[in-house]
Formats: C-alpha cells, structure tokens, sequence
C-alpha cells in the first residue's frame, strides 16, 4: 500500500499508533519523512521527544528479536525489506491486549513505555531504525516475554523452527511470569500545604513531600532522587509570607524558595524529559490593570512578588512546563475563611481592607485545575485560575462569614490598605486588584465553579468542625 496522505491510526493497545508514512518512489527508489514532529503533532501523536536513534540490520530473513519491555517510548520504522512486529500491553494495570501487524517502509509504530515489542524479518537484509526518548541505563525497569508463549499467540508468519533467534530471547519468561512496568510517578512539593493537601484527591499515587523530605532550595537533595522514575512534578511549595519577605532573611528565604528551587526543578524537568506545573500568585503585578491576563508584564510591587516573578520566568524553561497562576487561595488549615469564623464565635468584630478586589480560589477546584490540565494533555504554558464570580473585597467576604455564622456583620470595620496599615513597619505593598482574567482555561473546557458556591460548600464543613 503507497500512502498518498500522512495518517496516524489507534491500535487495540492504549497508545501504540500506527503512523501512514507518504513515500515517494521514482526510478532511483524511495524518499520519505520518517519523523515530523510538528505534522505528527498536529495529528495527535503525543509528546515525543528522541534523543537516541539505533538501526538493527538482519541479514537473514526470519531473523526474530524481541518481546522486550522497556521503561521508554519508541518509534520503529522500516528502511529495507519487510518485518511482522508483535505487541503486547505490560503495562500495570492493563489487560495485556495483543496487536500484531506486517510493516514496510510505508509505516511507522510508536511504542509507548511499558508495551512489549518483537520484530520478524519477512526478507533478507531488512532494516529497521528506531528512535528512543530515554538511553538505556542499568538497574532500569526491563522486562521480556517469550515470542511463542501460547498465551500471547502472536501470528508470526515464520515458525519458531525456522527462526533465527539469540539464546537471550530463547529464555525470555511466558506471560504469566513476566514483570510488568510500573507507571511512572508524580512529585509533588509542598505536600502540607492548602493545596498539597489538595491534590492527594487528584494525585492518589503521587509522592508528597516537604521541606523536611525534600529541600527544594538544595542541588544535594536532587542527586537523592532517580529521576528517570518520574514523569511530573507539581511544585506547590511556596515561601509565602509576603512581609516577612521584606526583612533580609525573609528575602533571603523568599529567593530561595520561590525562584532559585524553581529554577532547579525547571533544570531537573528539562534535562529528564518531565512534566513540570508551578503555581504561581497574582502578586507578580501591581494591581493597577482591571483584570490580569497570561500575556501581562510583570509588574510586582513586594520582595514576594518580585520572587514569585523569577520562578515564573525560571519555570518557562521547562520545555513541558504549566504555570498555573492564582491568589486567594482558600483551604486546609490556616486561611482567612476560618480565621474569621473563629473571630465571629468571639463575638470580636475586627477591621478588614475593604479596597483590595478578587475572587476566591478554593484548594480543591484549583487541585482539579491542575489535574484536568496534565491528565488532558492541553497546550504548555501560562494559565490563571481561580473561582469565577463576581469579584470582590476581603471586609465583604469577611461579612459574609459572619452573616453565615449568625453573627452581625454592621460592626465590621472596612478600611483601606493605607489605613489598614498605618503605623507599622515592614510592611509589604499590596495589588489592589487581584482579578485574573479566565478565559484561557474556560477555553481548554473548563468552567470554574462560582466561588459562592464554593463557599457554601467549604463554609457547611467549617461549621460542622466547630
């Protein structure tokens, strides 16, 4: 078959494609494109990026190799001759499904990580190439099933009789004693944290850690860690105490942690071919514009935000890389919505800045943000998320706690910033106006929930804890 178009088809196995290569013949012989990301891409090949290419030359037909299981993806195409390839899913968790199909050099296979693959020669001296995202390292996750193993029952055109097979291949083990390739894993920082409290919900298999299990800021604590086993990391830890940045050592602190970690993250993402998402805030701009989209310059006002800007910027060179962008993020543990339920069953009325506007971001909508984003493999880049809604100010949000709670609201005091914090020293700037701009992720599909009914809901447990 001569492919006039170039065309990617799905297999019986999850994510092992058929690619229609065009191939233009004349009298000399053939030419092709053995690999166009970008045409590929458009056609919904996932993220692939090769860094090695081999070429296994077979001299006789019915030359066989095979079924090995490696941790990487691979792309095999034919340069000579004929070959019969058999898969078999190795994945965990899969239902080891059987495809088997005859190539030519009009066809392309990629093999996701985890898929065993075996190739038959149909022809004397066939050629084969294949490029790899990963090299091959020892101690790596391998594994290998016997080619005639009557479970798997590939259809090779060629009897085992009149193969040509390695003494290794001979021995591989049959299915039932095969090891199967584990999924690689999910790093998340900040693990105690609102929201990497939150994203345990979304992650259940991920690693959580923390300063104390991982030090982010140290290039030592990376060398601990195989990162050939990881396949996203999600940074959730952030210094943000945004006056105590305005000391030396709080600078010092907020440096470290919010833009020279991010940096060695985005290092490790890029040089591991991993996925990175880093939340970032709205106090990387002054305030001063009515709504924040992705495209503003940064404009920080505060030693925080101005760290906040350098780890978006160090974020970015992560070639895989979601920077999720947000403010007034409402969760487990300390936050302004149990401070000030805790304060109306005082019965103490406090004064709260009434002229700095947002929207609520609750924890778990944003950890499903992030989720929805990396499970559905949207477009790289900068994202704002919070809750939609009207946008509003801290004093009405810290009425409507008390109103919730029985309480009266009239008594409590809205100032302004300035007023707010006339008198004491060290004392950060603030944005007035926190509200970032949704309509990149509504157009992903996404519709985040009113933050009122949010409210609701978070407020209903709150009230049952007390």
């Amino acid at each position: 078959m001569k492919n006039k178009d170039l065309a990617i088809e799905q297999t019986a196995i999850p994510g092992l494609l058929v690619i229609h290569l065009p191939v233009h013949y004349d009298s000399r012989g053939w030419f092709k494109e053995n690999w166009q990301k970008d045409k590929m891409t458009r056609l919904g090949l996932p993220d692939f990026n090769p860094i090695q290419n081999n070429i296994s030359f077979n001299k006789k037909k019915g030359t066989i190799r095979g079924i090995h299981v490696e941790p990487w993806d691979k792309l095999v195409s034919v340069a000579s001759g004929k070959v019969f390839g058999g898969w078999v899913d190795m994945r965990e968790g899969n239902k080891n499904k059987v495809v088997s199909i005859e190539m030519d050099e009009n066809m392309a296979i990629l093999v996701p990580r985890g898929v065993g693959n075996s190739y038959q020669t149909l022809e004397d001296n066939t050629v084969y190439s294949y490029l790899v995202n990963e090299h091959w390292r020892p101690g790596g996750e391998y594994s290998s099933v016997n080619l005639f193993d009557k479970e798997i029952n590939i259809p090779w055109p060629i009897p085992e009789s009149e193969s040509i097979i390695s003494e290794k291949d001979q021995l591989n083990p049959i299915l039932s004693k095969a090891s199967l390739i584990k999924p690689k894993k999910v790093l998340v920082t900040g693990g105690k944290g609102q929201l990497g409290i939150a994203l345990k919900k979304y992650f259940k298999n991920a690693e959580f850690f923390d300063i104390d299990t991982f030090d982010i800021t140290k290039l030592s604590s990376y060398k601990e860690i195989d990162w050939n086993d990881y396949e996203l990391i999600i940074n959730a830890a952030a210094y943000t105490n945004v006056d105590g940045s305005e000391t030396s050592e709080g600078r010092k602190v907020a440096w470290e942690v919010n833009a020279k970690a991010v940096m060695l993250l985005s290092k490790t993402a890029r040089e591991n071919n991993i996925k990175l998402v880093h939340i970032s805030s709205d106090y990387v701009f002054d305030g001063t514009t009515t709504g924040h989209d992705e495209e503003e310059s940064f404009t920080p006002l505060s030693a925080y935000g101005e760290s906040k800007a350098a780890g978006d910027l160090a974020a970015q060179l992560a070639p895989k890389h979601y920077i999720v962008r947000t403010g007034w993020v409402i969760g487990e543990g300390k936050n302004f919505i149990k401070t000030m339920s805790e304060l109306a069953l005082k019965k103490i009325k406090p004064s709260v800045v009434g002229d700095q506007f947002g929207r609520l971001t609750f924890a778990d909508d944003l950890a499903n943000a992030v989720h929805y984003l990396v499970k559905n493999e949207h477009e790289y880049g900068i994202y704002n998320f919070t809750n939609d809604g009207p946008v509003t100010s801290w004093s009405d949000i810290a009425k409507l706690v008390y109103e919730e709670m029985g309480e009266s609201a009239e008594d409590i005091k809205s100032l302004t910033t300035e007023e707010y914090y006339s008198g004491k020293s060290g004392i950060a700037p603030r944005p007035l106006n926190g509200q970032l701009v949704l309509e990149k992720i509504k157009k992903t599909g996404l519709k985040p929930r009113d933050w009122r009914i949010a409210f609701n809901e978070y407020f209903t447990k709150i009230k049952e804890e007390q």
